[in-house]
């Protein structure tokens, strides 16, 4: 159960992950990349560009020529096409088949792109092929899924998804207190 200790061995950071997919991003787009432009691509200042490099270098997935002019080794180049590649799948689920408002899935999507596994992104794949396939237990699956309104009860005992707590009530509780802080 120490699963949660597992989210700081990721291969990289959440504010790491930006940096990375921004190189790649603007490498793609210009044909380079340079501190400056991450910075301004990401919204921060050079010097937390610098910081983040620092380190970036140190693990060998950014490059820098003696024009300082950015890059991304091989591994650095793997890991920027395996997030950009989470954000899409994880985008198409959210929005495609759960029905997130676009906004909210991107919000969600940047939290969480580099941190699920490979092994569930491909889970995601399979899904999505699927759902996407035109089979008809897949046709069948999306129109009961639109059709689907499953009032809570409230009462863990009886529902298919909770266990000991109402989950419902449990994320209803969250969104109370997100509310109260806002306001």
């Amino acid at each position: 159960m120490d699963f949660w200790k597992a989210f700081d061995q990721n291969p990289i950071t959440h504010s790491a992950a930006h940096h990375v997919v921004a190189i790649a991003d603007l490498i793609d787009e210009f044909g380079y990349a340079r501190v400056s432009d991450v910075a301004r691509l990401l919204k921060i200042t050079r010097g937390s560009v610098s910081v983040t490099l620092k380190n970036l270098k140190q693990r060998g997935l950014v490059t820098e020529d003696e024009r300082r002019f950015l890059g991304l080794s091989d591994e650095g180049r793997r890991l920027a096409e395996g997030i950009r590649a989470k954000k899409r799948l994880l985008n198409r689920l959210f929005v495609d088949v759960l029905g997130v408002d676009e906004e909210q899935a991107a919000i969600d999507t940047c939290k969480i792109e580099h941190l699920i596994s490979t092994d569930t992104a491909k889970r995601v794949i399979l899904l999505l092929r699927f759902l996407r396939s035109g089979v008809p237990e897949a046709r069948g699956f999306r129109t009961a899924l639109a059709r689907f309104d499953a009032v809570c009860t409230g009462d863990p005992a009886t529902c298919p998804c909770c266990d000991d707590v109402c989950l419902a009530e449990a994320l209803a509780a969250i969104e109370d207190a997100e509310q109260e802080s806002d306001d």
